[in-house]
């Protein structure tokens, strides 16, 4: 049976603040996720499905149950790395990037993996069971209405994201692999919100809705039903955005480390935040790394005051404290003049 082929990324029609964070989490994954809120038939899934189809083939040890990179020598799980040890060459293996899907109803040892403590306890050694987060070790990890999730395990996902590691302990015996994912997390507002603890711990936030412009919604039709009736045909007509957009973000990768921000520009993120009356330290941090991965992605050499400016629109919203009953606006002319200020 024929595979469904996967709707292209670069024929989604608008959605362009949830296109760009999901392109920015997977040039840079420590940016730690991004939150899209929105109501139901706005491309959500589409898009996260899209875009790891949209990528090349990436490079992994052949039957690592993690699929390690066998580059990155700081990131492989055990087994790996006593390979290496062992002065053995790795055996490497192509595969694509794809989406792990986390159900709502998951446990934390589904998601985490377990620990056989009788194992461990009669032959002396860890045997594990992998769980979703192996799975998504440089994968994509989907979770749709997020919101609905256990807070336990929502926190989990959050510390993996965060840390690239997942670490599991059972009666003084743990166990820690790999787990450098894209976290997606969509969610409908009308459904319940996140708690804010958990909300500030990811990276990025979009608010997705329908188009309001007859135009546009003419033209999500016609790419529908031409998908629809020769998917094979509407794809190859998408070939060449695909292929540059897919080497836009390679390249993005290859540039991350190599992209410098001016003094100037920390001190605004830090006045904004301060201006802005946010908590904490992360905002500042997360602004700038994402300002680092849009000029990675635009092919520059070093941040500057724009890319300080899309990032924050990007980091910011959902971390704003808002009292009860507050509209849920957000003043972007407050914004632009604490960073005019400071520029």
């Amino acid at each position: 049976m024929k595979r469904k082929a996967v709707f292209p990324f670069t024929a989604i029609v608008g959605q362009e603040d949830m296109k760009l964070s999901l392109i920015l989490n997977v040039i840079n994954p420590a940016l730690g996720g991004v939150l899209i809120k929105g109501e139901k038939g706005t491309a959500k899934s589409t898009a996260v499905r899209a875009l790891a189809e949209l990528l090349p083939a990436m490079e992994s040890v052949h039957n690592c149950r993690f699929h390690c990179d066998p580059n990155g020598i700081n990131y492989l799980c055990d087994d790996c790395a006593a390979v290496i040890k062992a002065h053995k060459k790795l055996p490497v293996e192509s595969i694509k990037m794809r989406v792990v899907e986390l159900p709502v109803s998951a446990t934390e040892d589904r998601v985490v993996g377990t620990l056989d403590i009788e194992h461990a306890i009669k032959h002396g050694e860890k045997k594990f069971e992998p769980g979703i987060l192996a799975q998504a070790n440089r994968n994509i990890l989907y979770v749709d209405e997020i919101n609905l999730l256990d807070d336990h395990v929502v926190d989990v996902l959050l510390d993996a994201a965060a840390m690239g590691i997942n670490t599991v302990e059972r009666e003084g015996v743990s166990y820690s692999h790999p787990a450098r994912f894209v976290l997606v997390g969509t969610m409908n507002p009308e459904e319940g919100d996140i708690r804010p603890q958990l909300l500030d711990r990811f990276g990025l936030s979009v608010i997705v809705k329908g188009e309001h412009e007859p135009d546009k919604r003419v033209e999500v039709i016609k790419r529908r039903l031409a998908y629809e009736q020769d998917a094979d045909i509407f794809i190859a007509g998408y070939s060449e955005q695909q292929n540059e957009l897919a080497g836009k973000i390679m390249q993005a990768r290859q540039l991350l480390n190599k992209i410098t921000v001016d003094n100037k520009l920390l001190e605004s993120a830090a006045r904004l935040s301060i201006g802005l009356g946010v908590d904490g330290h992360r905002v500042d941090i997360t602004v700038i790394k994402t300002a680092i991965t849009i000029a990675a992605f635009h092919n520059k050499k070093a941040v500057d005051l724009d890319d300080i400016k899309e990032a924050a629109r990007l980091v910011l919203p959902h971390r704003m404290r808002r009292r009860p009953f507050e509209d849920s606006g957000f003043d972007w002319n407050k914004v632009e003049n604490l960073l005019n200020d400071n520029a």
